[in-house]
């Protein structure tokens, strides 16, 4: 009698194939986090030297890996480095206390919470603090983040930039196509030539609106006042303090409620445009 072959190996491999080919199903669907500041977890920036060394947390990223990263970076009162320098590139934003970060032989120049400074890779400075509590928010487009000494110093063709809060321009909603809420503001910081930029949103006393976004990274600090969260996914309200962070990828809304007496704002780093409603 012939035997007949074994077709069930082939179908299986087929039917193996179409599924490796075939786009996952919830691949594109919007997702979001959100890490209130009193869940973060702390380390130190330099965790060799213990608590004399400023105390940070990731945010999102790795600061020790080879990857674009957002931070957290705290500083004790009266705390000044000596003079050194980084392997890459870092943006800073003031979001409590007073920080000062220039050349070693700059008079201090105070700023406060709303404030914003670049560093660039390889330049000679110093960073000191003078609140009672210092907290900034520091990102960096590559990593890991290292700290070396002033004689390995090197100019790599970017200059420093110091931004007093006070020296900031805000835009208004008429200004712009994306804001449509009256009241609120927006001032933009940087802009990279991966489509990625960074900007700051003020939202006014009582506010309560929409940011919408459908870019594949959105990522959102508070800087300076509170804002209630009111997350679609876990159907939840959540107090967002300074320093809370939010992220999201797809088409993703935002609820977003400011109920204090004073104005609160938001960073917001992305790589599309987003909407105020």
């Amino acid at each position: 009698m012939r035997k007949l072959p074994n077709v069930a190996p082939i179908a299986l491999t087929t039917a193996l194939i179409a599924a490796l080919l075939t786009p996952v199903a919830f691949a594109d669907e919007p997702a979001s986090k959100v890490v209130a500041a009193s869940d973060i977890k702390w380390g130190y920036l330099n965790p060799l030297r213990g608590d004399k060394s400023p105390g940070a947390a990731d945010l999102w990223g790795d600061r020790t890996t080879d990857t674009a990263t957002g931070m957290l970076v705290r500083f004790n009162k009266g705390f000044e480095s000596p003079p050194h320098i980084h392997n890459i590139t870092y943006r800073g934003i003031v979001i409590e206390g007073q920080m000062h970060n220039d050349d070693p032989n700059a008079e201090k120049m105070w700023m406060p919470a709303g404030s914003f400074w670049t560093q660039p890779a390889g330049e000679d400075h110093t960073t000191a603090a003078n609140g009672e509590t210092n907290l900034i928010y520091l990102e960096i487009d590559s990593g890991p983040y290292l700290v070396k000494p002033s004689n390995e110093k090197f100019d790599n063709g970017e200059r420093p930039l110091n931004l007093h809060k006070d020296n900031l321009v805000w835009l208004n909603a008429s200004d712009l196509d994306d804001i449509h809420v009256d009241g609120v503001q927006t001032t933009y910081l940087w802009e990279s030539t991966a489509d990625m930029n960074g900007s700051m949103i003020k939202l006014p006393a009582g506010f309560k609106g929409d940011v919408k976004t459908d870019a594949s990274e959105f990522r959102a600090v508070v800087i300076v006042g509170a804002v209630e969260y009111h997350s679609q996914e876990q159907e939840t309200v959540l107090n967002l303090s300074p320093g809370s962070y939010v992220e999201s990828t797809g088409a993703f809304t935002h609820s977003i409620e400011n109920k204090g007496d004073t104005p609160a704002t938001l960073f917001i780093r992305t790589n599309s445009h987003y909407q105020v409603n």
